[in-house]
């Protein structure tokens, strides 16, 4: 069992910068990919990035390629999501999850994180 808590999420301007953070309980952090997913209102839940158990791997949509980097602090518990150059159209509530691989499709993930909102102002 893990528990997935995300924090760090706020109200930027466009072009601004936010880390996300997401804190995990339990001992077997280390053993999980972990993704960073959003989901705006009325929206379907979309892939953001993902990184392997090692940190080793990464993958990200190709929308937040070169801006969005994802990283992660075993020795922590603790999984990053740095957001640069953000959007408008990137307000949405922000979610990480844990996985036995990385992936980009949410069904390959067990647990889940609150969420934690972002707003980019225009």
């Amino acid at each position: 069992q893990v528990q997935l808590v995300e924090s760090g999420g706020g109200l930027v301007q466009a072009g601004g910068s936010l880390r996300l953070s997401c804190a995990a309980s339990g001992r077997t952090f280390s053993t999980y990919a972990m993704g960073w997913f959003r989901q705006a209102p009325g929206k379907e839940r979309d892939f953001v990035a993902a990184i392997s158990s090692s940190g080793i791997r990464r993958i990200y949509s190709d929308s937040v390629k070169g801006r969005f980097t994802i990283s992660r602090d075993n020795a922590k518990n603790t999984v990053y999501l740095q957001m640069n150059t953000l959007k408008p159209e990137e307000t949405a509530v922000y979610y990480c999850a844990a996985a036995a691989s990385a992936s980009r499709e949410s069904r390959s993930y067990d647990y889940w994180g609150q969420g934690t909102q972002v707003t980019v102002s225009s």
